[in-house]
């Protein structure tokens, strides 16, 4: 069956940029969304600890051994391209479904912000708070916001980053899809430093399909 070309630019686009961080450390926090180092295809998920809405301690393994997983790291509830990337989702949920997949969502923020953000939109996908950034970091994707970014963030819109505790920076995932299959193994991966940039429904639900 021949891949339809949107799909395998978007391919290649992963290809060029995880190329060049074959021997690095992954878990390290990048100092730029341009200098991350995702996990590739054909590599392994780490065995993070994530926490439900509820609060409730849940193991990243333990939730992809069920099903596929399309696994979104998104910034938060406070992110307008974050909010629309997950409500654009309710177009291919029904169809992602039918194909076996679950569609987990991990943001660094709170159980608590994370319930509000539940309470608000009232989004379908199972969202996860990652705030010890273990799954941000075990991915690769993390980045250190600068601190006149963090003061802005804080003093125009009342958000508060959530810091890594060894040095209390801020960390952010730089946006990232990847699609998971019940061993853990990456089979799917769209990292793009651009935060406005998101990966379409469209896009995903072919690279989805392809991934079976």
């Amino acid at each position: 069956m021949r891949q339809p070309l949107s799909v395998l630019i978007v391919i290649l686009t992963i290809g060029l940029f995880s190329n060049t961080s074959n021997a690095l450390d992954r878990t390290q926090i990048a100092e730029s969304a341009e200098n991350v180092t995702p996990l590739l295809i054909g590599q392994s998920a780490p065995n993070s600890k994530l926490q439900t809405v509820d609060g409730d301690p849940v193991s990243l393994k333990a939730l992809t051994m069920e099903k596929p997983t399309v696994l979104i790291f998104y910034r938060g509830g406070w992110c307008p391209y974050c909010n629309r990337q997950l409500a654009g989702l309710k177009d291919i949920e029904g169809p992602l479904d039918e194909l076996g997949y679950q569609i987990l969502a991990i943001s660094p923020e709170t159980p608590a912000q994370l319930q509000q953000q539940k309470l608000q939109t009232k989004f379908t996908v199972r969202l996860l708070a990652d705030p010890e950034l273990e799954a941000i970091s075990g991915f690769g994707i993390g980045f250190y916001v600068p601190d006149e970014t963090r003061t802005k963030y804080k003093s125009n819109w009342d958000i508060n980053l959530n810091n890594e505790k060894a040095t209390g920076r801020a960390v952010l995932p730089a946006p990232a899809v990847f699609i998971l299959d019940t061993t853990g193994k990456v089979v799917f991966s769209y990292v793009n430093p651009n935060i406005k940039t998101r990966l379409s429904p469209e896009l995903l639900y072919q690279a989805a399909k392809l991934s079976l």
